[in-house]
């Protein structure tokens, strides 16, 4: 999805004709056609397997992630020779089981994502609003600073700020949702501007309602659609991000099962062993498609069909 779809779909929550004729809300609506949506179903789906695995690592996980056994380190995959099926998918350099770690891995990652994306949301949908409703002087400053957050390759920020700060899991969730809230903005701002002149704003702003509260009440409200859109996408964003900098060794800090760090730990000897980059490459994959799935899903189910 380009950002021009998502700004030209700012009347996600207006019924269309043919809704109205049938006596649908739209969320009623929206929930007829995810019924027939198989991309949502198939994301939805494999987003909650992947979180069931991440909500009960200590109890899915046949091994202690950190647990070092040098004499067993390097195993394949059960199904290769020499492999034991104790540890399915073998170990890493230092004897550590595999499948715990990817297990614990969708733990980290998951987290981070919705760590990073929240907080993006935070700022940008608050800075989006302002800019749209208030306009003026504070329009001409939020587009300032996102002609500087632009001006300034964001993986490029992001590693010089957890380099200064530090490696921690806090630091890369917080970095990288303070360096990915521009989508939101423009968006945010988008919409506000066309909301903005609808009847029931000025309608509330009649009835006495300071712009605040109008900011709050009657414009965020039919913001939800495209805010939910963003950050699914944006969710991803920041998993591959936080894989990137892990990948380079400047994320998540070692032994903290992360899936770039595996990557990065497995690539000296991947062309021996291949497991150890392919499974965890494959993991990372498959979250950020069911995650892209499931976005793609909400923005067809949720976005009036202008047609009908």
């Amino acid at each position: 999805m380009t950002l021009k779809e998502t700004v030209d779909q700012t009347d996600l929550a207006a019924p269309s004709p043919h809704q109205e004729a049938l006596g649908l809300t739209p969320g009623q609506a929206a929930l007829k056609r995810a019924r027939h949506h198989l991309g949502l179903q198939l994301g939805l789906g494999m987003l909650l397997v992947m979180g069931v695995f991440a909500l009960l690592a200590p109890w899915l996980a046949p091994h202690d992630p950190y647990l070092q056994n040098l004499s067993l380190r390097l195993l394949p995959p059960a199904w290769v020779d020499g492999g034991q099926w104790h540890y399915v998918l073998g170990t890493d350099h230092l004897g550590r089981d595999y499948l715990s770690r990817i297990i614990y891995g969708a733990r980290i990652s998951m987290m981070i994502g919705l760590g990073a994306a929240t907080i993006g949301a935070l700022i940008g949908v608050t800075l989006g609003i302002i800019a749209g409703y208030f306009g003026g002087w504070l329009d001409q400053a939020v587009n300032f600073l996102v002609t500087c957050q632009l001006a300034v390759p964001s993986l490029l920020l992001i590693m010089a700020l957890v380099f200064v700060i530090g490696q921690s899991i806090t630091v890369v969730i917080f970095v990288i949702g303070a360096t990915h809230w521009v989508f939101y903005l423009v968006v945010t701002r988008a919409a506000t501007l066309r909301i903005r002149e609808l009847d029931f704003v000025a309608a509330a702003g009649a009835m006495g309602a300071s712009k605040w509260q109008i900011a709050v009440k009657e414009i965020l409200p039919n913001l939800v659609n495209q805010i939910m859109v963003i950050f699914t996408l944006e969710v991803a964003v920041a998993i591959l991000n936080e894989a990137t900098l892990s990948f380079l060794g400047l994320g998540v800090p070692s032994p903290i099962p992360s899936w770039g760090l595996m990557i990065a730990e497995g690539k000296t000897a991947m062309f021996f062993q291949p497991w150890l980059v392919i499974l965890p490459g494959i993991a990372l994959f498959v979250l950020v498609i069911a995650i892209n799935l499931l976005g793609d899903g909400v923005r067809d189910v949720t976005v009036t069909n202008r047609r009908s």
